[in-house]
């Protein structure tokens, strides 16, 4: 589970019940896309909430899931200032 800190104490990441956020503060949970099949039962993974892409299709739920995680994780290291 990936979490940035930002300036000011506000720490942003893909939401995961690894641990407690609860934890940390006040939470402020938002919609990062919306993961879904389609009428041939593939899936996507749409980013528009945040402005992103959508990505697929996906044979499966799981796969849609990890592809999503990987973009919004790779988001977030390059917002902390380690990526490309």
């Amino acid at each position: 589970m990936m979490l940035v800190i930002r300036p000011g104490g506000i720490v942003a990441g893909l939401y995961g019940e690894l641990i407690d956020l609860s934890q940390l503060g006040n939470l402020h949970v938002t919609r990062a896309s919306h993961v879904e099949p389609d009428e041939l039962g593939q899936w996507w993974a749409d980013l528009s909430p945040v402005g992103g892409p959508k990505l697929g299709p996906f044979p499966s739920r799981s796969s849609a899931l990890a592809a999503e995680r990987d973009v919004i994780e790779k988001q977030l290291t390059l917002f902390a200032g380690l990526g490309d």
